[in-house]
């Protein structure tokens, strides 16, 4: 089996974070490939970047040129997950939807922590479309920025980890959902300080797309994930 973990973004260091902590949970025999957009920002963080990498994601998967069983976009909240799902059959999995489901298993409420508070509508919004905002006590801002995350790790920890505390004691939260791909490996410091469990979406997404292609489930295309009408696009895919 092998699952391309797409990043959202340009950072070539963080595709290679995303896809070591996929691998970190993936089963014996499933290759996990990641993938970076040859266009966008170095980190998503507003609609406008969210939308250009949509773009750049669905370019950097048909690019791709090997066969793969599953696709995992790895952008907490990011717009394009629909689009991908219309250009393939393989099952398409979304950290977001992912990490949230997965947390309502393991309690009543959960809250995302994530980076700067300009993304958490974002958030809000793709939770609300796939029905998963009901059970979410929070969407709260560490106020790191995404590329924080590389420059000064310990700092962004200590802010991230001081958030999720607020999101259990005030929100009365059960669960705290990692609100960016690139905290996949924060789970140990969140759950040892806050005491409750901690979903990573990247982890989430590789468990679910496991899953899914282990019962042989593709995406569906009689309504509302069909093929796009074969229309001549001017430059896109780019490259070809």
């Amino acid at each position: 089996m092998r699952i391309l973990t797409v990043n959202v973004n340009t950072t070539p260091s963080m595709t290679e974070s995303i896809a070591d902590a996929a691998r970190a949970v993936a089963e014996p025999g499933v290759e996990i490939v990641g993938l970076t957009p040859t266009f966008g920002a170095p980190s998503c963080e507003g609609n406008m970047e969210s939308y250009l990498a949509a773009v750049g994601v669905m370019d950097a998967v048909l690019a791709y040129d090997q066969p793969f069983d599953a696709v995992i976009q790895a952008g907490f909240g990011e717009h394009g997950r629909e689009g991908l799902q219309e250009l393939l059959e393989q099952p398409v999995v979304d950290i977001t939807e992912a990490a949230a489901s997965m947390a309502t298993f393991v309690g009543r409420s959960y809250s995302v922590v994530t980076t700067l508070d300009r993304t958490v509508p974002l958030i809000e919004d793709r939770l609300r479309l796939a029905g998963l905002m009901d059970r979410c006590a929070s969407v709260r801002a560490s106020n790191t920025s995404v590329l924080d995350l590389e420059r000064d790790e310990s700092a962004a920890v200590a802010m991230i980890v001081a958030e999720a505390q607020r999101a259990v004691e005030q929100d009365r939260a059960e669960v705290i959902v990692l609100g960016c791909g690139g905290m996949a490996a924060l789970e140990d410091a969140v759950r040892e300080r806050c005491g409750v469990p901690v979903v990573d979406g990247v982890a989430a997404a590789v468990t679910v797309a496991q899953s899914l292609v282990r019962l042989g489930l593709k995406t569906s295309k009689v309504r509302t994930y069909a093929t796009p009408l074969p229309k001549d696009l001017k430059g896109f895919p780019f490259g070809r």
